[in-house]
């Protein structure tokens, strides 16, 4: 047996990876049609006139599904003095020396300006994609409106695509965080590594000692 922390409930991560897939389709339905040397990922959603029906409707299932991850999550996420400490040593941080970076709760400030960064991008998506979706707002928005939003569009889903690499390579970067999301749970030595407050706190608080459990 082998103490364990929980890190995410099944409800946390259920959210967490409907949201990403919901992105991961949001990304290669945009670039089949945002240029047509890509027009061949079209043929994932079963043609053009398909992706260009399904795309607006998953960005609607992603508004929804990243609005759970802002309930579950933003009190993790608000910013600390220690957040902009961790950010002054991030050279320890990627020089692999965490353990002279100031100790952070539950999330590090990588992740709370990902978080923040998409809670921020995929509104400006959805509300832009609303200004182009001619099927059901075409008539009632002017050209030059709809030529603007479509700027702001793109520009945007690059800029999510951009913080999604860096989230990615993030937690493959750390070694066992994807582990966290997948099966719920790191091992103390983990979390004192890279989260050193939150581990104080959840031995300290008589309701968080209940995810601390033992595993096989």
């Amino acid at each position: 047996m082998k103490t364990v922390i929980v890190r995410y409930t099944t409800a946390n991560r259920v959210n967490h990876w409907l949201t990403a897939i919901c992105f991961v389709l949001m990304v290669l339905s945009g670039l089949a049609m945002f240029h047509p040397m890509l027009y061949w990922l079209s043929g994932l959603f079963g043609g053009g006139q398909w992706t260009r029906a399904v795309h607006p409707w998953i960005g609607c299932v992603l508004l929804l599904s990243y609005l759970g991850m802002i309930v579950q999550f933003w009190r993790e996420n608000l910013w600390h003095r220690e957040d902009t400490q961790w950010v002054k040593s991030i050279r320890e941080v990627v020089d692999n020396e965490e353990e002279n970076a100031p100790p952070v709760g539950r999330n590090n400030a990588g992740q709370k300006l990902v978080f923040w960064s998409m809670a921020f991008l995929i509104p400006v998506l959805f509300l832009t994609g609303l200004v182009i979706w001619e099927v059901y707002f075409g008539e009632a928005t002017p050209m030059p409106v709809q030529r603007a939003a479509a700027l702001i569009h793109s520009l945007a889903a690059v800029a999510a695509i951009i913080v999604w690499i860096v989230h990615v390579y993030a937690g493959i970067w750390v070694r066992d965080s994807v582990r966290a999301m997948t099966q719920g749970y790191v091992t103390p030595g983990w979390a004192w590594r890279h989260h050193r407050k939150w581990l104080k706190e959840l031995a300290s608080d008589r309701h968080d000692k209940d995810l601390i459990r033992k595993r096989p």
